[in-house]
């Protein structure tokens, strides 16, 4: 099993910025992609972004591209997602999510709250 612990979420007003970050624990051996997927309220969960293990293959969501940035810090197998020039479209729980070679995303966080105000 592997462990998916977010934090870094809060509240910022538009314009402003956050980082979030995503420790991984447990099997972690066997992660191969790390991502970011957000859900705000009466809407379905989206894929924010997503990154390899060896730090490339990065894909983002049309509507973060130039503002949101992934990384990755595989001697502390955290994944962070670094939010800048956030609009309230932006509110949403963040999800981290982590899956293996050829499978589907397998493990989740907890969630944090990013709460955008205009």
């Amino acid at each position: 099993q592997v462990q998916l612990v977010e934090s870094g979420g809060g509240l910022v007003q538009a314009g402003g910025s956050l980082r979030l970050s995503c420790a991984a624990s447990g099997r972690t051996f066997s992660i191969y992609t790390m991502g970011w997927f957000r859900q705000a309220p009466g809407k379905e969960r989206e894929l924010v972004a997503q990154i390899m293990r060896s730090g490339g293959g990065t894909v983002y969501a049309d509507s973060v591209k130039g503002r949101f940035t992934i990384s990755r810090d595989n001697a502390r197998i955290t994944v962070y997602l670094q939010m800048n020039t956030l609009k309230s479209e932006d509110t949403a729980v963040y999800y981290c999510a982590a899956r293996q070679v050829g499978r589907s995303w397998d493990y989740w966080g907890q969630g944090t709250q990013v709460t955008v105000s205009s």
